[in-house]
């Protein structure tokens, strides 16, 4: 079978001939010929089969020509000159970026664009007049034409709800600025203080060493007002809540060795330590710089508006009894009012059925994996996806007060689980901080006795020494490490904060649907008497004429047998559909349709089980024959991660679903795995909050809307996405869908983490202890806080960046045997 020029595809139902290529549809050969027309030809020369091939476009964007949508989505608009920005999915390869980068060959209007791959989005700047190119001529509006096209070429727009609401991203750069000033003083500091080092006397020397001081007092006046103020405002909010974060040792020690040191200037007692003080910010600011590692093409914080349209069609009637069809946005629809659903769409608000066949596809909100068939006076949900035609139904609701997006109303989603969580450097903090104070007043009150004229030395010396900077580096740059490590394989973290968490888990729960299968393909079997070549080959060439999901699933298995075309064909939406080829009739769809014996006959056991499954019936001249059963095609490797997590978790499962996947789970999964069906999203929330007020940790494994409430009520929520760039809801985690079968090799290095950060917690009091004997002594000297505390700074940075890159070798070994 010849696979498409464009997009690589098999040639299924037909094969498209043009000059010598194979095409497996029209839109592919209208792409090569658009291309090839405006000397885009190279596209092909930089990767084979680069395409996607191009979606139905007709209706789908006539809310581009409502011009409040509009203004909504372009950023800048003078006119004249228009720029918006869309996010791309299917850019995948270097061909995507050279023929986006050259819109301007394929539409005239089009000045420039952009593409930001990491984030699979196109910025373009357009004039703003009528559009036209040699292959797309139209009166449209400019930015309807500009995404008809893209569309057209197999690049469609991700446009969402979302996007009417769209905030300029801001970043912040105020790190970078108070990195850059302690690293400037820093540097400075030390070359001034150079000489008092080494108690050189010299006659220039000693006539500039005030001068050099006062300058050094002035370099480290921004450190202490600029680069260290989030250190004074953290400590007080801690200690305002009655907390001793590791902030508060830390601003304790920056504040007394400012203090000392200026004193030790104004009195001529020393050259004071303000290198000291500066080196102290400058490592510990950059801690903060290695842990801020962030995924910025990544959203963490995603709600239904990605999911949702932006608009939708509202049928109007006006004076005169005329009903007209107008772009609506989402947000403006209220209870009563009249929508138009197309196929493939979905509906936003809760509504009544009016008109049309509805098979609503709710596996994205609730799980379940069979797309559900309603008629006429039933309700429908927001969220589902209707899959057979266009409807006609009644607005319940408006959107915010929906089934779905009442969800995201539970308290749940406004509390900020970061306060809640306690992380290893704050926990040693509280032990450190009072021990600390404690030696610095018992020393004291010992040289008060024994020479008072030390005391003070001796308490300042004390706070200096003990400023917990290594044991503050020591959690940054072993989680900033892993979570570059998680990000090179696939496992994208919100903060580093989250690795910490992952450690201290005891109970993973999971959801089914989207997360333990793959939504890419079912495994399919057949059950029943065994079909006749002629039956195979006209089930074949009845499923070729259904766009039924099932039907389409069922025809790429069935597709090398020979077709033949019916001679009749009709399909009941819901129910299935009827053929007949000469003399010779077949049924395929549920039983009750494809069935015919007395109502009152006895079910047997073999079909009550199958009813309760995904599964195509058949039968052929009044005859039942068998059924094909869907199972879901679960991901690669599932037995053997469970197996490993079971070990030390408790493992649950929780499924929107019916139970019917029941019994191969329980042949898949370790015993004792818990398993729960039928679970609405709040069911699922629920059942964290539960186990959570069991006393367990729990990390919550989802997919889709119907997990975000658990997802966020978790203390970990790893969302697994098949596409990262696209959907994937609140979460601390992304995991791509490829890397499942390395689940447990993550859980096992998150462990890891925490214990190299032990390990370098048990190195900073070893510096600690050094330190603190030359100042409860009184001999603390500048020279010897210089040394000593960049020393211990520089040497835990080594030790868990060795230690960490080795975890993260392990972690890639362990992932490369499993693939």
């Amino acid at each position: 079978m010849a696979n498409c020029f464009h997009c690589g595809d098999s040639c299924l139902d037909v094969e498209i001939k043009h000059e010598e290529k194979s095409f497996c549809c029209q839109g592919c050969k209208m792409v090569y010929e658009i291309l090839h027309a405006n000397e885009l030809g190279y596209y092909y020369d930089l990767q084979s089969t680069p395409g996607i091939s191009p979606n139905e476009v007709a209706g789908k964007y006539d809310f581009l020509d409502n011009e409040a949508i509009v203004e909504k989505l372009l950023e800048f608009n003078d006119g004249n000159t228009q720029i918006v920005s869309f996010l791309i999915p299917s850019i995948h390869c270097s061909s995507c970026i050279w023929v986006l980068e050259n819109l301007d060959k394929l539409i005239p209007n089009v000045k420039s664009s952009q593409v930001n791959f990491p984030e699979k989005t196109v910025r373009i700047t357009f004039s703003n007049s009528t559009m036209e190119s040699s292959d797309v001529k139209t009166t449209e509006s400019s930015l309807k034409s500009l995404v008809v096209l893209l569309t057209r070429i197999g690049y469609e727009p991700y446009i969402s709800l979302e996007d009417s609401d769209k905030k300029k991203k801001s970043v912040d750069r105020s790190l970078i600025y108070k990195l850059a000033i302690a690293g400037f003083a820093f540097g400075n500091i030390m070359f001034l203080t150079l000489p008092e080092y080494f108690e050189d006397s010299d006659f220039w020397l000693d006539q500039f060493k005030p001068f050099f001081r006062w300058l050094m007092f002035a370099f480290s006046l921004p450190v202490v007002f600029y680069s260290a103020s989030g250190y004074f405002i953290s400590a007080y909010k801690g200690l305002r809540s009655r907390i001793l974060n590791i902030d508060v040792p830390i601003a304790l020690g920056v504040a007394v060795l400012f203090i000392r040191s200026t004193l030790d200037i104004v009195m001529d007692w020393g050259t004071g330590f303000f290198d000291s003080l500066a080196g102290l910010l400058f490592f510990l600011l950059l801690g903060k710089f290695f842990q801020q590692k962030t995924y910025s093409y990544l959203s963490f914080e995603r709600d239904y508006k990605s999911y949702f349209p932006i608009a939708v069609t509202r049928l109007v009637k006006d004076s005169f009894g005329k009903i007209t069809e107008e772009q609506a946005e989402v947000y403006t629809v209220k209870t009563g009012d009249r929508l138009l659903v197309r196929n493939n769409e979905i509906l936003p608000v809760d509504a009544i059925l009016i008109k049309g066949n509805a098979l609503i596809d709710y596996s994205f909100v609730t799980g379940e994996a069979e797309p559900i068939a309603k008629k006429s006076g039933d309700k429908l949900f927001a969220g589902g996806k209707q899959q057979a035609g266009i409807l006609e139904v009644e607005a319940l609701k408006p959107v915010s007060q929906s089934y779905l997006t009442q969800l995201w109303s539970n308290d749940v989603f406004s509390k900020n689980h970061q306060g809640i969580f306690e992380s290893l450097t704050d926990g040693i903090s509280k032990r450190f901080t009072i021990s600390i104070l404690t030696i610095a007043f018992l020393s004291t009150l010992f040289w008060m006795v024994v020479d008072p004229s030390k005391a003070f030395n001796v308490f300042t010396a004390v706070l200096i020494v003990a400023c917990p900077c290594a044991i503050a580096l020591a959690a940054p740059f072993t989680l900033g490490n892993f979570l570059r490590i998680f990000g090179r394989e696939k496992l994208y973290l919100k903060e580093a904060s989250v690795i910490e968490q992952m450690a201290k888990i005891d109970t993973i729960v999971f959801d089914k649907t989207g997360t333990l299968t793959t939504n890419e393909k079912n495994f399919i079997t057949y059950e029943g008497i065994e079909l006749t070549e002629e039956e195979r080959n006209l089930l074949t060439g009845t499923l070729r004429a259904s766009n039924h999901p099932l039907s389409r699933a069922l025809y790429g298995i069935l597709e090398k047998n020979n077709i033949l075309t019916p001679d009749e064909f009709e399909e009941e939406v819901g129910k299935g559909m009827s053929a007949k080829y000469e003399q010779k009739s077949i049924k395929i769809g549920a039983y009750d349709f494809v069935n015919h014996q007395d109502e009152n006959t006895p079910e047997d056991s073999f079909i009550a089980e199958q009813k309760n499954r995904t599964s195509v019936h058949i039968s052929t001249d009044q005859d039942y024959k068998g059924c094909y059963i869907f199972n879901s095609e679960y991901r690669d490797g599932i037995s053997a991660t469970f197996e490993s997590l079971a070990a030390k978790k408790k493992l649950v499962v929780l499924s929107g679903d019916n139970d019917g996947e029941r019994s191969r789970l329980e042949q898949l999964l370790p015993v004792g795995t818990e398993m729960h069906f039928g679970q609405k999203p709040e069911d699922k929330l629920n059942f964290i909050k539960n186990l959570q007020k069991e006393g367990k940790t729990v990390m919550m494994v989802g997919d889709g809307l119907n997990d975000a409430g658990a997802l966020k009520q978790s203390d970990v929520g790893i969302a697994i996405s098949e596409n990262t760039n696209v959907f994937s809801p609140a979460c601390d985690g992304i995991l791509d869908a490829s890397r499942f079968k390395a689940f447990a090799a993550y859980i096992t290095a998150g462990k890891r983490a925490t214990q190299i950060i032990n390990w370098a917690f048990l190195f900073s009091l070893f510096y600690n202890l050094i330190g603190l004997s030359f100042a409860v002594t009184g001999h603390l000297k500048p020279v010897v806080a210089a040394i000593l505390m960049p020393l211990s700074s520089i040497s835990i940075v080594v030790f868990t960046t060795i230690a960490s890159q080795n975890a993260g070798k392990k972690l890639r070994m362990n992932l490369n045997k499993k693939n």
